[in-house]
């Protein structure tokens, strides 16, 4: 027989829970009275890590759980108490895996902050309801992906202010360096080696040898232990490193500063916190075939 897997909270009246004082008890006549015993307790596997990790449940309580369990298979043909242990269920999934995913794509690793909650469970069940509500789930959809990125970009500015500033006084003495080079956009670059081969364009399959630095000099990216250099093309980097690609020429070696707006700007990077300004040093090898 095949090993049946823990399906999912979606179909939690499928479980067939673990024994209680409460619980039906177990009489064995036949093989499939054997069987249906042994599906049962097979559909608990991994059952309490999913509750703990993945529904935030305290498995002290698990007496409690079994509780709820059981009322909502004794419900299963009652659609009124079918809807409410639907709805329990869903509003656990909202308040903890949907509202934790939103913050972080907001807030980044800030736990402190947090979106209006009582807002948007209001806009939550206006919308379910599907009564009066302040705008249409279109117009809804339509504002987040407008403004979206807007107010995730305000919300990481007033993170990550001082990391923005430090950038922008770095770019600015190395403005003032000597031997240094402007590509456009607040780009910086100064000669290491002078090269005098082709010039890739945005398409050309380059090979390179890098490594990326924040301006405290950590070491975030680096391929110079490789024994062969990464290829790809210009155009799948960002716009700082893209604009140093296209314009070296073969055989180059540059040392290119990178403002935060022609690196990964407001975005959490993990390493590369939000307005960071970038230090590559990028030896073009050539093009691959």
């Amino acid at each position: 027989m095949k090993k049946f897997a823990f399906i999912a909270a979606a179909a939690l009246a499928s479980f067939m829970g673990a024994c209680t004082q409460s619980a039906p008890t177990a009489s064995f006549q036949s093989d499939m009275d054997t069987l249906s015993y042994a599906i049962g307790m097979s559909q608990t596997m991994g059952l309490k890590d999913y509750l703990s990790m993945r529904m935030g449940m305290d498995t002290a309580y698990i007496d409690d759980f079994l509780k709820g369990f059981a009322e909502s298979v004794k419900s299963s043909d009652d659609p009124k108490k079918t809807a409410y242990y639907a709805g329990l269920q869903i509003g656990q999934q909202v308040s903890q895996g949907m509202l934790e995913n939103i913050n972080r794509m907001i807030f980044g690793d800030d736990s402190t902050q947090t979106v209006n909650e009582k807002n948007l469970y209001a806009g939550f069940m206006a919308a379910v309801a599907g009564k009066e509500t302040l705008m249409t789930v279109d117009s809804a959809n339509a504002y987040v992906q407008a403004n979206m990125e807007r107010i995730q970009k305000a919300a990481r500015e007033a993170q990550f202010g001082e990391n923005k500033a430090a950038g922008e006084k770095f770019m600015a003495e190395v403005a003032k360096k000597e031997g240094i080079k402007e590509l456009g956009n607040g780009v910086y670059y100064e000669v290491l080696t002078e090269g005098t081969g082709a010039v890739a364009t945005d398409t050309t399959r380059v090979k390179v040898f890098y490594e990326g630095k924040l301006i405290d000099d950590t070491v975030f990216d680096s391929n110079l232990k490789n024994d062969e250099p990464t290829t790809f093309a210009p155009g799948q980097v960002i716009p700082g490193f893209k604009a140093a690609l296209t314009t070296m020429p073969v055989g180059s070696k540059w040392k290119v500063y990178i403002p935060q707006d022609q690196a990964y700007g407001s975005q959490d990077m993990g390493n590369i916190k939000p307005f960071s300004a970038l230090i590559f040093t990028i030896e073009l090898k050539g093009f691959a075939e």
